[in-house]
């Protein structure tokens, strides 16, 4: 599953060719998170307070950067990095 950001300790990654909806993973620790790309709702899994807040904030401002690293996921094509949350 490539990596295509990582900041303040949290990983973010996407599955090639993975199953609808349009989603990321967030790792944090010993935590793991599905967040919904559209609705940015966690969809399963959990993270502590402070990293999904800041997996939130990083999401909304990348957006429509992760709308079209899905994409290219699902062809499979090489996903591009995403800048991380500073």
């Amino acid at each position: 599953m490539p990596e295509i950001c990582r900041f303040y300790g949290i990983i973010i990654k996407m599955f090639f060719q993975d199953h609808s909806p349009a989603h990321f993973h967030a790792e944090y620790q010993d935590y793991e998170a599905i967040f919904d790309i559209n609705s940015l709702k966690i969809i399963n899994g959990n993270l502590p307070p402070r990293a999904k807040s800041m997996v939130l904030e990083w999401a909304g401002l990348h957006k429509e950067e992760l709308k079209e690293d899905w994409l290219r996921a699902q062809k499979p094509e090489t996903l591009f990095k995403i800048e991380p949350l500073k």
